[in-house]
């Protein structure tokens, strides 16, 4: 029974996190769009203002916190505000990167993150990787490698910004465990969000350029922006904090393909030739996973 339910709970991670991944695609698309007429660190304040709405939702609907006493402040608050300084400075790294190179490009470097999440689980879970999950990892970022095919462009400056956005995000996954198992999810994420508003907003005092909006129809596309990755950044969370990050993270591969798909539909992208064989290496790293999780976790005959 206990091996069903460590099944289950891996197989709903495995949900949140595809959706997660799914919603930051799409999140992406839209900052893109935006991207020829607001800088990044603008992006980055209203993504933060408007990613608060799902997490009020989640929190005001969580039936533990209300039965809890609706407590505001956790025991980890420091913790959680230097998340959000993490994100706010992957966020401007990685809208940058949008408005710098292909869509598909920049999300796809933004993917050697569960590479970095396997790394960083060594010093802050004291975890030992085995050899299966660092095969995974390793044959997803060939797959990576195989499918951006680095040249010139690629290793220009502007392709440190995703990989510095990687950093920053893959530093938010790998603590999520860390929280105390009592603390709701939408809590958590609205603590990050206080931390990544206040970096967002310094960045954009600091470095300046805010153009006004001034039309409705960006306005909605800046709200939809902001529900999208404040619902991914709930998904994310929610699924880190069911099972062990190394193990979750080489699914994270699978936004790959969905970036080529949003780039060739939204942006007229189409870099396909790059995407084969390399992608058949990314869901292979996910799928050798999802083999050993089952084969380990396998109810024993009796």
């Amino acid at each position: 029974m206990f091996n069903r339910i460590l099944v289950s709970s891996f197989a709903k991670a495995i949900a949140l996190l595809m959706l997660a991944i799914l919603l930051f695609d799409l999140m992406g698309a839209i900052i893109k769009h935006l991207g020829q007429h607001y800088p990044a660190q603008q992006l980055s304040m209203f993504r933060n203002i408007f990613g608060t709405v799902p997490s009020l939702v989640a929190l005001f609907f969580s039936q533990s916190w209300h039965e809890s006493g609706r407590p505001i402040l956790i025991r980890q608050w420091k913790l959680a505000l230097v998340r959000g300084l993490f994100i706010a400075a992957a966020q401007f790294c990685f809208y940058l990167s949008l408005a710098r190179l292909e869509f598909a490009t920049a999300t796809t470097l933004t993917f050697s993150g569960p590479l970095l999440i396997t790394l960083l689980s060594i010093p802050v879970h004291g975890q030992k990787v085995v050899l299966s999950h660092w095969l995974a990892v390793l044959i997803g970022f060939a797959g990576v490698v195989l499918v951006i095919r680095p040249g010139n462009e690629l290793f220009s400056w502007s392709a440190l910004l995703p990989l510095c956005a990687a950093l920053g995000y893959a530093s938010t996954s790998v603590t999520a465990k860390l929280f105390d198992d009592s603390v709701p999810t939408a809590l958590i994420n609205l603590f990050a969000i206080v931390g990544a508003l206040a970096g967002s907003i310094t960045l954009v005092l600091a470095i300046g350029g805010y153009v006004s909006v001034e039309s409705l129809e960006d306005w909605l596309w800046l709200f939809g922006m902001g529900t999208a990755g404040g619902t991914a950044v709930f998904c994310l969370i929610s699924a880190y904090r069911m099972t062990t990050p190394s193990t979750l993270s080489p699914f994270e591969y699978f936004g790959i393909p969905f970036s080529f798909i949003l780039g060739w539909i939204f942006f007229s992208e189409a870099p396909f030739g790059r995407l084969f064989p390399g992608v058949f290496l990314i869901i292979g790293g996910g799928l050798l996973i999802i083999w050993k999780e089952l084969r380990e976790n396998k109810p024993s005959e009796s």
